[in-house]
């Protein structure tokens, strides 16, 4: 296409969406008055578009259908003071809290942090180090700096490890896990392998910055002072795909011991026998089990179980498997299928930037955060109130004891930030808040007041940004008022619809009673499925048992400690169990041989449970669900009844032409 015909085309594509484009005045339709705009509709379809499974809700009409539903029990929520419940108030602030957080941020500043976190992913650390602890708001750390100065240059000279054991032997404390070294409460501790957001961030940044067998300078951090020695780097373990079978600690069958058929079924794999057959045949871990045993990706430190993720990580080949080990949940047998490094940088950035913000170097973003706050609002100051509250700090407040002197004037103007005013009292009702922190500090008024007033304009510029950020940002002001409505909709459904239907037991026996044809067991057996590679060992366990052999005389006659012909699974099964065919024939005695998974079958079946209704107290989890729908169904024909919904077709028009665009 030439350049003319593509501006063309765009401009005409242009033209004829624009024409048909909603603005954010236009309201798509009304509940008993209540405007609903066209764009809140927009938005919502827009983002669960991907969500929706049911092709006939990204219907825009039948979308609006369940819109306007939505929006009909919100307004009936609120008929009820659900929104002035105390509950539902405390939820929704401490949401609205976690929020704001994500948006108190400065974009450059993270974007440096989150990269900078990426690049330390890539490898661990092995690190030591010896540290004094102290108490971290006192500006005086000369003595301790030079002390720890001195254990370094010890350290440098007879080495770490000679210094680090001279510590440990000779300056314990009874009963305590510090030393006690020239007064100062000590560590010295082996911190093993870390990576990024595994320590406070002063500390991870000088472990990092340190080379391999050199010892740091003292540095500072929250706990004390600290000198540190690097004694490895290594490339980052990355991320493993495993497939893995699992037997669990917990069975059903007091004769199945774990231990035994793990090493059973690893007898099986050595004998040459499929990995995946096996672990669809007998992992006891459901979720994989009908994948081959196969697990999502994982990174170290992901897992729950540090045994499992070892397990995973020694293995070094796709398609290894490694010997049977325990975890906290059973016993396993893992294959490898991939190993990979960390994931693209881009890919890894979202997660990265909420762990950015949550770990202790959210310090320098907040720092960035107020100096451009303080560029964005209008800030008028008082210098002369600071000179005149450093004459108002006495021995009194780095005692704990300090007061407001008589005469005050606590309604003089302090500080404006944007149209919000601070007083004289409001900064001392601030100084007031942080005295104990000075007890029996050797600090200056100037640098008291100096310090405190930074962090008071600090907090209330970041408050104030906080308290516009509704009206200040759209994104922000609509993920706000979703969580609101979706709050509100779970206390009303859980009031009228899900709560309703668990406590009507009347009602809830009375639809099993009209319904109970819904509520049936399928075919099930009460038997035993013995699994075998060969058919011919198969054909051996049909033999024995014609021979009135038990399942016990047949595995101790089949199965040596060398070999694992056969393998057999016992309960009652239905035709949903994995070791059951697709096709297996209902019928008490012998099976024929079954082939599927990879592997034979046979099933001696000692009793045949024929499809049947269950019983109220068997389908009683399905009937509250079905009941639950029920009420829902029928409470929402009585809220379209009670409340007027009016719609704008015109509105409407230009909804459907903006989407389909």
């Amino acid at each position: 296409m030439n350049l003319k015909l593509f501006v063309l085309s765009a401009f005409f594509c242009f033209t004829a969406f624009s024409v048909a484009q909603t603005n954010k005045q236009d309201v798509l339709f009304t509940v008993d008055g209540d405007p609903v705009k066209a764009s809140e509709f927009i938005r919502v379809y827009n983002k669960n578009l991907e969500l929706v499974k049911d092709e006939s809700q990204k219907d825009v009409d039948e979308y609006l259908k369940l819109f306007i539903n939505y929006k009909l029990k919100i307004k009936e929520a609120k008929r009820l003071g659900l929104d002035e419940n105390a509950n539902y108030k405390r939820e929704f602030l401490n949401y609205k809290k976690q929020l704001t957080k994500n948006y108190l941020t400065d974009n450059k500043v993270t974007d440096a942090l989150v990269k900078e976190a990426y690049d330390r992913l890539a490898y661990d650390v092995k690190v030591s180090h010896i540290l004094f602890r102290f108490d971290t708001s006192n500006t005086d750390t000369t003595a301790v700096y030079n002390d720890l100065l001195e254990l370094r240059k010890r350290a440098q000279k007879e080495g770490f490890e000679t210094v680090f054991n001279d510590l440990n032997a000779n300056y314990k404390q009874q009963n305590s896990r510090a030393l006690n070294y020239k007064g100062y409460e000590t560590y010295a501790e082996h911190l093993g392998y870390f990576s990024a957001f595994k320590m406070v961030y002063d500390f991870e940044n000088v472990a990092y910055n340190t080379n391999v067998g050199e010892v740091s300078m003292p540095f500072r951090s929250s706990f004390g002072y600290h000198i540190l020695k690097v004694e490895d780097k290594r490339p980052s373990r990355g991320e493993v795909t495993v497939k893995h079978i699992m037997v669990s600690n917990k069975q059903m069958d007091s004769t199945l011991k774990p231990e035994v058929r793990i090493n059973e079924l690893y007898k099986k794999i050595e004998q040459g026998e499929s990995f995946e057959m096996l672990a669809k045949q007998f992992s006891d871990d459901k979720s994989s089990s009908g994948k081959g045993g196969l697990l999502s990706p994982f990174k170290s430190g992901q897992l729950s179980s540090t045994a499992f993720e070892d397990g995973a990580f020694a293995l070094k080949n796709a398609g290894d498997i490694s010997e049977p080990f325990q975890s906290e949940y059973g016993w396993h047998i893992v294959k490898l299928v991939d190993k990979k490094p960390l994931d693209a940088f881009d890919v890894m950035k979202p997660e990265l930037e909420q762990r950015v913000k949550r770990d202790s170097r959210s310090a320098l973003i907040n720092t960035a955060l107020t100096e451009k706050l303080k560029s964005s609002y209008k800030i008028t100051e008082n210098e002369k109130a600071l000179t005149y509250f450093e004459t108002l700090i006495v021995d009194d407040f780095f005692k704990g004891a300090w007061n407001v002197p008589s005469g005050f004037d606590a309604k003089k103007n302090f500080l404006v930030i944007g149209n919000t005013e601070f007083s004289y009292g409001d900064f001392a009702n601030h100084l007031k808040s942080v005295q104990r922190g000075y007890l029996g500090k050797n600090v200056s008024p100037k640098d008291v007041i100096s310090k405190e007033y930074n962090a008071f304009l600090d907090a209330n510029l970041i408050k104030y940004r906080e308290d516009n950020l509704e009206f200040e940002d759209e994104n922000f002001a609509f993920i706000l008022n979703e969580y609101r409505d979706g709050l509100l909709l779970f206390d009303l459904m859980e009031k009228q619809v899900w709560n309703a239907a668990v406590k009507d037991t009347v009602g809830l026996e009375a639809y099993y009673n009209k319904n109970s044809s819904n509520y049936v067991w399928e075919n099930r057996i009460d038997g035993v499925v013995a699994t075998a590679a060969k058919k011919k060992d198969v054909s051996k366990v049909i033999d024995l048992f014609k021979a009135g052999k038990t399942v016990d005389e047949i595995n101790t006659q089949l199965n040596t400690d060398k070999e694992q012909k056969v393998i057999f699974t016992r309960g009652i099964m239905d035709t949903q169990h994995q070791s059951l065919p697709k096709d297996f024939e209902y019928k008490e005695g012998l099976s024929k041989i079954y082939n599927y998974n990879g592997a034979y079958h046979v099933i001696k079946v000692d009793k045949v449970l024929p499809k049947s209704t269950k019983t109220f107290e068997e389908a009683k989890g399905m009937v509250i669900s079905d009941y639950q729908n029920y009420i829902e169904q029928n409470w929402l024909q009585s809220l379209n009844e009670t409340y007027k919904v009016e719609v704008d077709n015109a509105v409407l028009e230009k909804v459907k032409s903006q989407i389909l665009n």
